[in-house]
């Protein structure tokens, strides 16, 4: 929170959450485990994050440890640009690690650990030593075996015991991560599989002059190509690769990566097709594979059984009709697939042309999803439909109008404006 000075941060602490102990638990407090996870309020824990997640104030309980009840007293907090959870159970529960952006255990010593209850408990909780080492001896490490310990493996970074209060590293570390995310668009601090290519002012210049209705074909053409290479480029650099060496014309060695082998690019038909030539641009001989999601609005009478079953009703006497293309690598499953689409809008296509890649076999993992333009409707189906899938995109727009359901600002009708004359 210091480091974050310019910042605005909340600490929020698990020990808040503690419910209320019921009469019968009351009447023998001594053998009641504090260190379960039952113990907390986990759907107002919750309830809390989601909250503040949406810009709301919240009101934070307040724990009575001498009563072993809620207090009639709340914590007023207001929405904040960072939020601290801190807990020993935040990690094991997954409702609460699944909304956490960056997940951080801190190890101690079990000595360590023992010292600081004993300190904090008789200073603050007013208990006695003798009953505070029956406490940890009984439930206080059993329960840090059974789910503590276990929950560092979905930690995203393990600060070691014995250097907390001048790990200058690990802080720094940590405050310039959380920097880097506050500098990002709203939707790539939530979807750890979305990347949005740095901007400067060269794709500015070119994303202005396709945006604008009156450029002509041959210069949309040209500026959409530029930025189509720069998006298919970003896609490639996350592909997987080894290490390599090769001894360069003056005798001396290099050492640098080979690119993965086995790529497949697929468009979505039709304006997916204006990548293909960035993309062989960039990888030579590389196969290309098409996939088209055609639906249109047809009367019932006019189909059998079976295309009616497939069909979803949208009226008393229309219903429409899914008609799925598709032309594919026969061993599509063993590739890296770089789906290619320029714009993504409310991202039905993009998602029903991804259960086909996984329909024949290709692994979530090996799907990246490329576009030039985004809409937030869009991203946030694929990235939360396909989590392992990654979305590589130039810009986002602000949304779909929703009469026409093109993005906007947009480009308008990307297809036409590049096939067409």
């Amino acid at each position: 929170m210091q480091r974050l000075h310019d910042q605005c941060v909340v600490m929020l602490s698990q020990d808040s959450f503690y419910r209320g102990l019921t009469p019968k638990e009351l009447e023998d407090v001594k053998t009641y485990n504090f260190d379960h996870p039952d113990a907390f309020d986990r759907a107002a824990m919750v309830a809390c994050l989601k909250d503040l997640r949406d810009m709301k104030v919240v009101e934070v309980p307040e724990y009575d440890f001498n009563t072993h009840q809620r207090s009639s007293r709340t914590r007023r907090v207001e929405p904040a640009d960072v939020v601290i959870m801190e807990g020993i159970m935040v990690l094991h529960m997954e409702e609460v690690r699944d909304m956490l952006n960056m997940k951080i255990y801190v190890d101690t010593d079990d000595d360590v650990r023992l010292a600081r209850r004993i300190q904090r408990d008789v200073a603050m909780r007013g208990r006695d030593v003798a009953g505070v080492i029956e406490q940890y001896t009984k439930f206080v490490k059993p329960a840090f075996d059974t789910f503590v310990a276990p929950s560092r493996k979905h930690a995203d970074v393990i600060i070691p015991w014995g250097c907390h209060d001048d790990n200058f590293v690990a802080i720094d570390l940590i405050t310039e991560h959380i920097r880097m995310k506050l500098q990002q668009h709203d939707l790539r601090r939530i979807y750890h599989n979305l990347e949005v290519i740095p901007s400067n002012f060269q794709i500015r210049g070119m994303h202005t002059i396709i945006r604008d209705k009156t450029t002509n074909k041959a210069d949309f053409v040209f500026y959409a190509d530029r930025l189509l290479r720069l998006v298919v480029e970003a896609g490639l650099g996350h592909l997987p690769f080894r290490e390599k060496s090769v001894v360069t014309p003056t005798g001396h060695q290099y050492v640098g990566v080979d690119f993965a082998k086995k790529l497949c690019g697929v468009s979505i038909i039709r304006s997916g097709e204006s990548m293909e030539n960035a993309l062989r641009a960039c990888c030579k001989g590389v196969k290309i594979g098409k996939i088209l999601v055609h639906r249109e609005l047809l009367r019932p009478d006019k189909l059998n059984d079976s295309q009616l079953r497939a069909s979803r009703r949208v009226g008393d006497n229309l219903v429409e009709q899914e008609l799925i293309y598709e032309k594919l690598p026969g061993d599509i499953a063993e590739r890296h697939v770089l789906l290619l689409d320029p714009i993504l809008a409310t991202g039905n296509s993009a998602a029903r042309a991804i259960q086909v890649l996984l329909q024949k076999g290709v692994e979530e993992a090996r799907i990246l999803f490329l576009a030039l333009i985004a809409a937030p409707q869009g991203i946030e189906m694929i990235c939360r439909q396909f989590p392992r899938v990654k979305v590589i995109t130039s810009e986002i727009d602000a949304g779909i109008d929703e009469h026409t359901f093109q993005v906007v600002p947009g480009v308008g009708e990307f297809g036409d404006r590049y096939f067409c004359d």
